[in-house]
């Protein structure tokens, strides 16, 4: 493998596009204004003062809302409390890998449903519906969808509602990209306009991923029933951590941070569209409007379980697309842009037609 390994593989963002400066002034805060609730156990709902402010933002009461290490363990939580052996759950084909695992280990019944341009395929869910699978739960991503880029239309979203309310399933709006937009117009959250949605974020993609800080969004009563769930298997999540990601957000160094991310991601976005057209014609591809993926459906010859070894031989990394899918995904892979520079997008994806190449060869 090459010393000088550039990869479209992990959904971060570099160093440079990371607030550092703000992070630390935002810990020095935390400690000075607050040091017995940082450094506390605190209680299962979160910091307070940022469950009162992701409350503000969503427009919802405190107690709707559960703050989390992570946005994943807020996904854990709900999954625990919604999803039984065999419990028929709605999930796009491609998905969130982690989604999957998380799922399958608890032996939900999964039906995956197709995503296109405008994200999940209503028609086909509806048509799934009308055989009499009864699911307890659909989860989408609705914004620059991991790993699809794409982003759930505006009429795709009332469809989905509209089934949700007439076949009596919930939808978990899963949206930790939604403020890394970078082009077209913002579309109000599914949770916004229905209380047949649970709304999930994080500040991983807006702060940094390290900060560990995600939150779950609902019904009064499922959030008691989910904090009594997060008592018992942590006490409270990392108090240090939540106190430093509300200094950050109160100072107006989170505006400046989401900013700062959507130039370099647009920047690296259409670099990268502009590269693979010019090396890759053949390959298709929807070019995102904001978050950190791109979907790359490869020729049929292009067997993607020998070009990923072929690419790392050549000094770059990608992600199998079967990895994010319960069958297929064998000519496809996902590419991360955030985590490399315009420069490094260019000779990455000249090694990848390289090993496109090689593989075809």
């Amino acid at each position: 493998m090459a010393a000088d390994l550039i990869s479209f593989a992990r959904g971060a963002p570099s160093l440079d596009i990371i607030n550092v400066e703000g992070l630390k002034a935002a810990a020095e805060r935390a400690f000075e204004r607050d040091p017995g609730g940082a450094t506390a156990y605190g209680t299962s709902i979160g910091y307070v003062p940022l469950r009162a402010w992701v409350a503000e933002k969503h427009g919802v009461a405190p107690e709707q809302v559960l703050v989390t290490n992570g946005s994943m363990q807020a996904d854990a939580f709900l999954f625990d409390e919604l999803v039984d052996p065999d419990s028929p759950v709605i999930v796009e084909r491609p998905t969130y890998d982690r989604t999957l695992l998380g799922l399958r280990t608890r032996h939900g019944q999964l039906h995956p449903i197709g995503v296109d341009d405008d994200g999940l395929d209503t028609a086909e869910l509806r048509a799934l519906l009308e055989t009499g699978v009864r699911p307890v739960l659909a989860h989408i991503i609705p914004n620059f969808h991991n790993p699809a880029g794409v982003t759930l239309s505006a009429g795709r979203r009332t469809e989905l509602l509209a089934l949700a309310d007439d076949y009596g399933f919930t939808i978990f709006e899963d949206d930790p990209y939604r403020d890394v937009r970078f082009a077209g117009q913002p579309l109000p959250t599914m949770q916004s306009v229905s209380d047949k949605v649970i709304y999930a974020s994080s500040f991983s993609k807006i702060i940094c991923p390290g900060i560990r800080v995600g939150y779950l969004i609902g019904p009064a009563e499922l959030i008691g029933r989910i904090a009594k769930r997060a008592t018992n298997t942590y006490i409270s999540p990392n108090m240090v951590s939540q106190a430093i990601a509300y200094e950050f957000c109160v100072s107006g160094a989170l505006d400046t941070s989401i900013k700062t991310v959507q130039v370099a991601l647009a920047e690296r976005s259409a670099r990268l569209a502009d590269e693979l057209r010019r090396e890759i014609p053949d390959a298709r591809f929807t070019q995102p409007e904001g978050g950190y993926f791109l979907w790359l459906d490869l020729p049929a010859d292009v067997d993607v379980a020998k070009l990923v070894p072929a690419a790392a031989e050549r000094g770059v990394a990608v992600v199998a697309g079967a990895d994010f899918l319960l069958t297929g995904g064998e000519h496809s892979v996902r590419l991360a842009y955030s985590a490399v520079t315009p420069e490094q997008i260019t000779e990455g994806v000249r090694r990848l037609a390289a090993a496109i190449a090689a593989v075809r060869g």
